[in-house]
């Protein structure tokens, strides 16, 4: 019982700290676009919090995380779906890879999985600017932003985790 309440309790802390670098890396630089947005570094926090966490606590570090940019920066309207669309970019980062990895090397699953959690963000993004602008024309118009962000997010992620985090020792990520 005690060494599952320490790996919960390190992948809390490790979750706070990521959920903190997607804020930071969403805010690093923004870069805004026409349907009222910004494009930002900050897919490249949700994918690994995904790739290290899972899905329960990647996807909660990298919503919390990528949310919190949006209040921060005056984007309150993007806030909740930044939280429900990142997170499920985290989960499909996880579920993606794992799936992939049975068949395929590290690299190759890990470029496949971001390319769907990427895929997930721009189509989660133009769903909401439909929504949000009652417009499919307008929701179309952050397709292809979303996409330079998200090619963007998914070369940084896999390169940092391939370069960095794949060579971390097993005892401290979880």
């Amino acid at each position: 019982m005690k060494n599952n309440t320490s790996e919960n309790l390190k992948k809390l802390t490790l979750a706070g700290a990521l959920a903190a670098l997607a804020t930071v890396f969403t805010l690093l630089i923004q870069i805004p676009s026409p349907t009222k947005g910004y494009i930002n570094l900050g897919d490249t926090v949700v994918n690994l919090a995904g790739w290290v966490l899972g899905p329960l606590y990647g996807g909660a570090a990298a919503g919390i995380g990528s949310a919190l940019a949006d209040l921060i920066s005056g984007y309150t309207v993007y806030a909740p779906a930044t939280l429900i669309i990142k997170a499920a970019m985290a989960v499909a980062a996880f579920y993606v890879y794992n799936y992939a990895a049975k068949t395929w090397r590290s690299l190759p699953a890990r470029i496949g999985s971001a390319i769907v959690s990427e895929a997930v963000m721009v189509i989660g993004y133009a769903v909401f600017a439909g929504f949000l602008y009652g417009s499919v024309a307008t929701a179309f118009l952050s397709v292809p932003e979303n996409l330079v962000q998200g090619a963007v997010g998914a070369a940084i992620s896999v390169t940092l985790y391939e370069l960095i985090l794949k060579r971390v020792p097993k005892r401290i990520l979880p």
